[in-house]
């Protein structure tokens, strides 16, 4: 027999009531309700045990069947995720395997439908452009073939001091070498990290950044004293087009994964660092990354065979180029005048090369400057044989 109402909670409701009132024997409700005695007292003994939830309909799926993960499963997978919130079920998938290759873990799919079991699935915006690759340049061989760094947009600490995260990365290895609470963009807190890390790692081949400061500057050369540094240690620059930073792709992609740290500061940029370093470590030797098999990053890294040389090298040029020393005002004296090139290159020689179209392109160390225009004796960005690029690969 089964319940006459339309609603069947509410008849469920309505029976357990009538019985709480004690005016009607057991036999005579269950005929008014339609039901049998059995029913009856199954329902009044899940009251009695569980309250009003004790009358929801149970699931028909069995408690307990051949596929259910194991329990000790469970606790590991769920114990993992709420040390690494910002983690999603393949990189929780990927560190286990790594670390615990004994066990049979489940399926990433299966490892989302344990999380979302247990509420620790967070919603997630979809992104308002995709941070991939895209750039003029190839793709890095190997460790230290390129790396990319730039500025993590600012943000106070809980004391109120700015603070703006410079970042580097290996292009290949995805291995963070350096994440710096530094208090502006300044070139001088931004040379002395970047020294560290090349006294730390060795030298990269190519150092890729946007065209903003530390890295790059508004006049015809763009060269900042950082970049002149880079240029005499012989790292050729790679600068991504104003607008599309989908061309240091990578580097936007870690920058989401960073947020979430950001957007809990520390009391102070002491305890920010710290903070930051244990990030580092994580990321560096702990969390899977999707791109390197879901292995750490530092499984495929390892330090440049270029070492740091104790002092900056002098350029070193032809013979048959023409050579002029910059001036402490940023010029040089040609053909009769002064030509500005940069104020970032006062006292160091700058080489001149005449092209084919009787241009003079101007060079340092390896790195183009620009063109000496002929009429205008000025330097410009562009040369009309276009012989040579601003910033070669």
């Amino acid at each position: 027999m089964g319940w006459q109402e339309n609603s069947v909670m509410d008849s469920r409701v309505r029976f357990i009531s009538a019985c709480l009132e004690d005016a009607e024997t057991m036999s005579r409700l269950c005929l008014e309700f339609g039901i049998s005695r059995k029913t009856g007292y199954k329902w009044l003994n899940r009251y009695r045990a569980y309250g009003v939830d004790g009358l929801e309909d149970l699931p028909r799926a069995p408690l307990h069947h051949g596929r259910a993960t194991p329990l000790e499963t469970v606790e590991a997978i769920v114990a993992l995720k709420e040390r690494h919130p910002h983690w999603g079920p393949k990189k929780l998938l990927g560190y286990l395997r790594h670390h615990v290759p004994s066990r049979p873990w489940p399926s990433a799919s299966t490892i989302g439908e344990i999380l979302r079991r247990h509420g620790l699935v967070q919603g997630r915006r979809r992104a308002r452009w995709k941070a991939a690759g895209g750039g003029p340049w190839p793709d890095p061989e190997g460790p230290n073939a390129v790396w990319s760094a730039d500025h993590k947009g600012w943000f106070r600490t809980r004391d109120g001091q700015r603070c703006e995260p410079l970042t580097v990365m290996d292009g290949a290895s995805r291995y963070l070498l350096g994440l710096e609470a530094c208090g502006s963009t300044a070139d001088a807190e931004a040379w002395p990290v970047l020294e560290r890390l090349f006294w730390t790692y060795g030298l990269p081949d190519r150092f890729r950044t946007d065209n903003g400061p530390p890295f790059a500057s508004a006049g015809v050369a763009g060269l900042t004293p950082l970049a002149v540094r880079l240029i005499r240690l012989g790292i050729r620059l790679e600068r991504i087009q104003p607008g599309k930073p989908q061309q240091n792709g990578r580097h936007e992609r870690f920058h989401l994964t960073l947020r979430p740290l950001v957007q809990a500061p520390c009391p102070d940029r002491i305890a920010q660092q710290s903070a930051f370093e244990a990030f580092r470590q994580i990321y560096n030797d702990q969390r899977p990354h999707e791109a390197l098999g879901q292995t750490p990053p530092a499984d495929h890294y390892h330090p440049s065979t270029r070492t740091m040389p104790d002092t900056l090298p002098d350029p070193d040029y032809p013979p048959e180029a023409a050579v002029r020393r910059v001036r402490t005002t940023g010029e040089i004296k040609w053909a009769g005048r002064l030509v500005y090139i940069a104020q970032s290159l006062a006292g160091l020689p700058v080489a001149l090369e005449e092209t084919e179209t009787g241009e003079w392109a101007v060079r340092f160390c390896h790195h183009p400057i620009g063109y000496i225009d002929r009429k205008t004796l000025r330097l410009t960005r562009r040369s009309n044989a276009n012989l040579l690029p601003l910033y070669p690969v």
